[in-house]
Formats: structure tokens, C-alpha cells, sequence
């Protein structure tokens, strides 16, 4: 290394060369042969050469490919194992791109224990590209609190909700009124929240195609005391049977009232997708009593069967005693006609009386004498279904437990 002149020179000696070429320096003996080779130690496969990866990636492609040619793919029947593998396949093809342009995968329950996935238009309203640049909101909210909705201004008017400093209370009833005003505007109703909630909470239920979903305000710190902590508020939709996200905060990067139109943007797709579970669900009760009733009426021939084979293990059982009986009467009259001159009049009259009632007997018994027709068959009861049910209630188009 020269220094010289302030500026700063750095060359590899000749030895640091030999020591680069040989790992030694020329100096230091040779190391011996140890007669065994040297081997590089490989290098693991990476995450996605692996099995486990590679399987999941042709399930996601095949998944893919089956969402668009057929719209939607259902399992009917999957155990809690298949549903999070299939959610791992969902999220392997999320995580790399194999999701179709301007589509998303989305996923729904299917019957009682059954898993739906779908094709969904655009992008999650929770992703980072949905979020509202500066100073676009899609709801306009009022800067005073007059006309308002019945709803919002009972709320108003209820001191024992949303329970916050003034200022923010009022924040909170504006952003609530802006919100009611343009569901309204869409065409959604907007009536009292139908469940409870905490005294600190206040808010509506926006009600799209039938489905109620509650929206509620509160201090996101309430009991903080960094005035910009306390400040901050929460708009919450109520998860209900979906897994999506549903909270929004006020942060520096943007204020709730700018994400006033992903809330109701987040209603609105969860009403699409609640309608479909409720039509998924509408077909599966369908399609579960259209099997119901398959089972029945199969049971039911079961059943007639077995009301028909009763009735001819009755008429065979006569019939053999008949015959049994009748093999008697014969085997007894021959042993009167080898004891005729043997026996007394009083007891040979007894005898031909005994005789003559168990032939009456027999031909009262004996089927054959006047031959049976097709029985009529009756109708089942349940518990005369149920043996024949595999495991369907006899009453109604359910699964009985255990069964």
C-alpha cells in the first residue's frame, strides 16, 4: 500500500497471488494428500424445485385452468386438512402471479361442509393498490351535522353511544352521515344496528340484497394519552362468515374519511359474495334433498320388500306346519287301523274325534288350499325406513349424526 501524496494505492503481492492460486503462502510446506477428494457440498434445491412446491404449483395451475372453463369449482364434501391445503394452493397462486389478468381467486363455503372457489373481477378492496390517493374520496362527507339520516341522528341524539370527546363524536357522526347518504344514494338501505355493541361504539347496518352489515366508529386508543394517539379513530365492518378483512384506521399516509368509498366498496363485494354462498347454499339444499328423497324412495322399496318377504315367511311357515301336521294325521290314522280291534269304543271314538278336528285344523292353515295373491303393500313407517336410509334422517333431507 502507498501513501504517498495523500492518495491511498493498493496492489496483490506476489504472494498474494501464490495464495490465491494455492491457498498458501509459497513459504508455508504443502499440506499432504489425504487420498480423498474434495468434494463441493451441493447446494439445496430451492423452495420452488421442491416437491412439495412443485405439487402445489401444478394444483394451482389446474385450479387455474378449471376456474376458467368452468366459472367455479366445487368440493362438496372436504375435511379440514383439504380445505387448508387447498387454501395453501390459493395462496401459492396468489404469492406468484398465477392468477388470471384482472381476476382474483376467491373462496366461499359450500353447503354444510363443502368449499367453493370463484372468480372474482379486479383486485382485493383491502389491497395496497384499491387505497385512495390524496384527496379522492369517493363519499362525500357533510361539514355540518343537519339533514341528517333518521338513523344517524338518533345516534345523534343517544348519549350513551359512541361515547368519545366531543370533537371526535362529531367526526364520527359526519363520517357515519356521508356513509348513510351515499349507501342511500346506491340504492342500500341503511337502518339501527340489529346487534349490540360497546358504549364506546356507534354505528349502522347498510343492508345490500337482503344482507345486513354492521358499520361502527371508535377511538382506536381511547384510553392513550398522546393527544395524536387518542385521536384516532377505527370504521369496522363486522367479519360475519367471511374471512376478508374489514377494519380501516386514520394514518398519516391518508384520514378515514378518504376511505369512506372502500368501506362501502368492501360492502358491496361482500354482498356479492354472500349472495352467491347463499345461492351455493341454495343449490346444495337442493341438490342434498333431491338425494333425500332418492334415499327414501329407495328405502321404501327396501322396506315394501320386507313387509312382502314377512308375509311369505308367514305363508311358508303355515304351509310347513300344514304339511307337518298333515304327515301326522297320516301316520296317526294308520296306527288306528293297527289298533282297531285293540281299542275300546270310547276310545277309538276319541281318537277319530281328535283326528278329525287336526285335518280340519290343517286345511284351515294351509295356504295352498285357496293359493295367496300379490300382497298389498302399505306404507312405511320411519323406523321401518331407517335401516335402509345410510344414514339419512327418515323426517327430513339431514344427515343424522354418527351415521
Amino acid at each position: 500500500m502507498d501513501k504517498g501524496g495523500g492518495a491511498a494505492r493498493v496492489e496483490v503481492t506476489e504472494a498474494g497471488r501464490f495464495y490465491l492460486r494455492h491457498g498458501r503462502y509459497p513459504d508455508e510446506a504443502e499440506p499432504a494428500d489425504r487420498g480423498e477428494p474434495s468434494v463441493l457440498a451441493e447446494s439445496p434445491a430451492p423452495y420452488s424445485e421442491r416437491p412439495v412446491a412443485r405439487a402445489r404449483r401444478a394444483k394451482a395451475r389446474e385450479l387455474v385452468e378449471r376456474l376458467l372453463a368452468e366459472g367455479h369449482v366445487r368440493f362438496a364434501h372436504a375435511d379440514d386438512e383439504e380445505i387448508a391445503e387447498w387454501r395453501r394452493v390459493v395462496n401459492y397462486a396468489k404469492r406468484h402471479g398465477m392468477e388470471p389478468v384482472g381476476k382474483r381467486i376467491e373462496k366461499v363455503p359450500y353447503g354444510l361442509l363443502g368449499l367453493e372457489f370463484f372468480l372474482a373481477e379486479g383486485p382485493h378492496p383491502n389491497a395496497r393498490s384499491q387505497r385512495p390517493k390524496a384527496g379522492a374520496s369517493a363519499v362525500w362527507v357533510p361539514m355540518r351535522l343537519a339533514s341528517l339520516h333518521p338513523v344517524v341522528a338518533a345516534l345523534k341524539d343517544n348519549a350513551r353511544q359512541l361515547v368519545m370527546p366531543p370533537a371526535l363524536r362529531r367526526r364520527s357522526l359526519l363520517m357515519l352521515q356521508g356513509l348513510a347518504a351515499e349507501a342511500a344514494r346506491r340504492g342500500h338501505e341503511v337502518r339501527k344496528v340489529g346487534s349490540s355493541y360497546f358504549p364506546r361504539e356507534g354505528g349502522v347496518d347498510v343492508v345490500v340484497d337482503g344482507f345486513a352489515y354492521p358499520v361502527t366508529i371508535r377511538q382506536e386508543f381511547p384510553d392513550s394519552t398522546d393527544p395524536e394517539r387518542s385521536a384516532r379513530l377505527v370504521v369496522e365492518v363486522a367479519h360475519g362468515l367471511t374471512g376478508r378483512s374489514g377494519r380501516w384506521r386514520d394514518r398519516k399516509s391518508r384520514t378515514l374519511e378518504q376511505s369512506l368509498g372502500l368501506v362501502l366498496g368492501e360492502i358491496e363485494a361482500r354482498a356479492v359474495e354472500d349472495a352467491r354462498r347463499r345461492e351455493s347454499e341454495e343449490r346444495a339444499r337442493e341438490e342434498r334433498e333431491v338425494r333425500w328423497r332418492a334415499a327414501v324412495e329407495e328405502a321404501k322399496e327396501f322396506a315394501v320388500r320386507e313387509q312382502f318377504a314377512e308375509v311369505l315367511r308367514e305363508e311358508a311357515g303355515r304351509w310347513r306346519e300344514a304339511v307337518v301336521i298333515g304327515e301326522y294325521c297320516d301316520a296317526l290314522e294308520r296306527r288306528l287301523a293297527e289298533l282297531d280291534g285293540d281299542l275300546g269304543e270310547g276310545a277309538l271314538y276319541s281318537i277319530r274325534l281328535w283326528l278329525e278336528w287336526a285335518r280340519a285344523y290343517v286345511r284351515g292353515i294351509n295356504p295352498l288350499l285357496e293359493p295367496p295373491g300379490m300382497p298389498t303393500p302399505r306404507d312405511p313407517t320411519p323406523d321401518e325406513l331407517q335401516p335402509y336410509l345410510k344414514g339419512w334422517s327418515p323426517h327430513r333431507p339431514e344427515r343424522q349424526a354418527g351415521r
